[in-house]
């Protein structure tokens, strides 16, 4: 700036003061939240019209179609020719291609999985679905479990562990089926569910619930209970269990334990994309 410019010099905390400490306009963060919530919006519905983006987002028709129209600049959006509603653009698939790679649900899991070891003072696995059984692929041992055993990597029968129930319930009909034909339904102690029919009652009640709990159905003396983990699809992609010996870890130890596990559950799904109200 020259000594003849009559404009006053820039002061960089006179700026912050106007915009935010961090130098962005509230204005600024409110387009982008609001922006966030059309793409939102339009996910859920499957497309919506500007009168309806603008009713969800509660304000003015022409700022509803301003961010459409941002949005679709970017490719987000797609407002076919023929003027029906406004849907998601193909920019969406760009941005998602990058994440599938680099997400990892044992990743996403592990402080959960810690916590809840920490907590409850009792074993936490967190296990997926592999060939017809449940893998454990990530544990963690509370402060005062007596259990010695590593599950990491080990095959668990789905039909009798807490986390094969969780998995068995989130899968479609025919695919549940095959897997229940190809591996049967042994019995691995007295109280093992060996009926497909009980099964199959016990599963649709799984999946009402929120969790599954077993009672030395796998081996006599171990008691579990699990809680899907769910991917940006809402499709069950492991389970996170609590599991302890059962003259301690009782039924009612159980029952006190399950909202810190859905919560947990929860949690690990928010960040692997999943949205409870996207996908009810």
């Amino acid at each position: 700036m020259s000594s003849s410019d009559p404009r006053p010099p820039i002061n960089p905390d006179a700026t912050k003061e106007q915009n935010g400490s961090d130098g962005v306009t509230p204005g600024g963060v409110q387009s982008v939240d609001r922006a966030i919530t059309v793409l939102e919006v339009l996910a859920r519905t499957g497309g919506s019209t500007v009168t309806e983006v603008a009713a969800e987002l509660e304000v003015h028709k022409s700022t509803a179609s301003r961010l459409l129209s941002a949005l679709e600049l970017r490719g987000l959006v797609h407002h076919p020719s023929d003027g029906s509603r406004y849907q998601l653009g193909f920019g969406i698939l760009r941005l998602a291609h990058a994440i599938p790679g680099r997400l990892s649900v044992v990743a996403e899991a592990r402080d959960e999985v810690r916590g809840l070891a920490r907590t409850h003072s009792e074993t936490v696995n967190l296990a997926v679905l592999r060939e017809g059984h449940a893998v454990n692929v990530d544990q963690e041992m509370g402060p005062s479990s007596v259990a010695t055993h590593d599950w990491i990597g080990s095959l668990t029968p789905l039909h009798a562990t807490a986390s094969g129930k969780v998995l068995l319930a989130g899968l479609p009909s025919d695919e549940r089926a095959h897997i229940i034909r190809a591996h049967g339904l042994p019995a691995l102690t007295g109280r093992t569910i060996t009926s497909r029919k009980q099964l199959e009652r016990q599963l649709i009640e799984v999946a009402a619930r929120g969790y599954a709990t077993v009672c030395e159905e796998f081996e006599i003396g171990l008691n579990s209970v699990a809680v899907p983990v769910r991917d940006h699809l809402g499709t069950v992609t492991a389970s996170i269990s609590v599991s302890g010996p059962a003259f301690r870890f009782t039924e009612e130890k159980m029952a006190d334990v399950v909202e810190d596990l859905k919560d947990a559950g929860l949690r690990v799904s928010r960040r692997m994309g999943y949205v409870p109200f996207a996908n009810s």
